[in-house]
């Protein structure tokens, strides 16, 4: 058998890696399984399809900055203190999404954020609240999964995130026919995606509360020792999460903004209906080549040296410039998916009319917009590996004008666009790209900044030592001058 002594670096990084793209990519299916669901409805389905478009969109805006508590789990716990102290936290902010989902439910807020800024009809906007108020409970069942996830992530437990991910797929599949055999799509067709992504959802906490319990749990310690820094504050904690929750709330109100500039754009008629349905349905089948990209930023604060609990696992053979060979390889790869598929003929409107069930004059509305997303994914590996660096670093907080900077490019170019000819799908993911590289951009500004500071830090260190080093010299100088002047004292008092 040949061996390549040289490509064994590269095995642990694929191994962890793997699992988590195909839960990427497993995300992206079901979602593409709830679209099915409405689709097949023969009754209203464009309007069912943007409604559950809104209610989805906005609803990923509260658990996004939740699931990001994995990353919080990767850096930071280390004990089972540490994990009830995350597992407090998430709890809380559950409960503040729960809250935010009855207000915007049942309230002139929702009316308002609905109808007359989406500037959708009473239909829509009727239906976009109720499942609104369906989905209220999902962020915390979501963010619990997801603090476990990264938990397991730290100790390279990836094959079992990845496998709770895709039997989260798997099960939303299952319910999505089961259910669309039954009664709901005449009483709520709505219910039905909705029931799908719950029982999906529980599926995924399951696996990931038992694959905790039965290999992490009772070898970690009650508390931190100081060789992984001691115990995490909930200060510590919130102080590294708040930047990444941020990043993530700015990328899923991103949708949600499209979804508003391209429907007002459009006057709220008919063609808005349709430009926000063929949002939610590229969304996923776009965002499948490329969004595994985004877990590389995991890749740095479980191999990388300089994370403390990585130290005492010195034998990984696994180096920066490793990382770095393999982030180009993952890009490489990524671009390459993604133009065989959006430009080879038919097979985009293939994967919309057999995958999600739509006809074929809605799927030719779909292929400009996704020919776009093949250029997501350079300005996404970027951030992802930049972030994973500054995540180890323990220095997020300097990626916090990075959320901005997208928002103000975003809006931007879904302002200035429809003056240039461009409306539709095809405003909201072009609109996406420009915010994307917006951001990357400030990232790598902000990654420049800390090393930058960092190689200032390592000079100013060796010159201290330097200055160290030479002292018992200086003493040693400044010892015999004295003893020569004494000597001269003495030859002249004895004269």
């Amino acid at each position: 058998m040949v061996e390549f002594p040289s490509l064994s670096p590269y095995w642990p990084l694929l191994r962890f890696l793997v699992p988590l793209a195909i839960t990427n990519v497993a995300i992206d299916l079901g979602e593409q399984a709830l679209n099915r669901g409405i689709a097949t409805v023969k009754e209203d389905a464009v309007e069912m399809l943007a409604s559950y478009g809104l209610a989805y969109s906005l609803m990923k805006f509260f658990t996004g900055p939740m699931s990001d508590f994995k990353n919080v789990g990767l850096v930071f716990v280390n004990s089972k203190r540490d994990r009830r102290k995350a597992v407090f936290c998430m709890v809380a902010a559950g409960i503040i999404a729960f809250s935010l989902h009855i207000l915007i439910a049942y309230t002139d807020l929702g009316y308002y954020i609905i109808n007359k800024l989406h500037h959708v009809d009473e239909s829509v906007g009727h239906k976009t609240r109720k499942a609104f108020l369906y989905l209220a409970a999902f962020p915390l069942l979501d963010a619990m999964a997801w603090i476990h996830a990264g938990i397991l992530l730290k100790h390279k437990y990836s094959v079992i995130v990845g496998s709770a991910s895709i039997s989260d797929v798997v099960a939303q599949i299952v319910f999505v026919a089961i259910l669309l055999h039954s009664n709901l799509e005449c009483v709520e067709p709505l219910l039905i995606p909705i029931l799908s992504l719950y029982m999906g959802a529980f599926v995924r906490f399951a696996i990931v509360g038992l694959g905790y319990y039965c290999n992490i749990h009772d070898s970690i310690p009650d508390s931190s020792g100081l060789d992984v820094g001691g115990d995490a504050t909930i200060k510590k904690m919130l102080s590294f999460w708040w930047p990444l929750a941020l990043i993530l709330a700015t990328q899923r109100i991103s949708r949600p903004i499209v979804n508003l500039f391209v429907s007002r754009d459009l006057k709220g008629t008919s063609d808005a209906t349709e430009a926000v349905a063929v949002l939610t349905a590229t969304y996923p089948v776009g965002h499948m080549p490329y969004g595994w990209l985004t877990e590389l930023r995991a890749v740095y604060p479980a191999f990388d040296k300089n994370n403390p609990s990585n130290k005492l696992n010195s034998s990984s053979p696994v180096t920066k410039s490793h990382i770095k060979k393999f982030t180009f390889c993952c890009l490489a790869l990524s671009l390459t998916l993604c133009f065989v598929v959006f430009w080879s003929p038919h097979i985009s409107d293939k994967i919309l009319v057999d995958v999600i069930g739509v006809e074929y004059a809605f799927a030719e509305l779909c292929v400009v917009p996704l020919r776009i997303f093949s250029f997501f994914p350079l300005p996404v590996t970027v951030r992802a590996h930049l972030t994973g660096w500054l995540m180890t670093l323990k220095k997020t907080f300097v990626l916090a004008p990075s959320s901005v900077l997208r928002i103000i490019v975003l809006i931007t170019s879904l302002v200035v666009l429809p003056y240039m000819g461009v409306h539709g799908a095809t405003l909201g993911v072009g609109s996406l790209l420009a915010g994307f590289i917006g951001e990357s951009t400030m990232v790598a500004i902000a990654a420049c900044y800390v090393y930058r500071q960092q190689k200032n830090n390592e000079m100013s260190s060796e010159l201290v030592v330097e200055g160290e080093d030479s002292a018992p010299m200086s003493e040693v100088s400044r010892t015999q001058m004295g003893a020569i002047e004494e000597l001269q004292e003495e030859e002249e008092e004895q004269e």
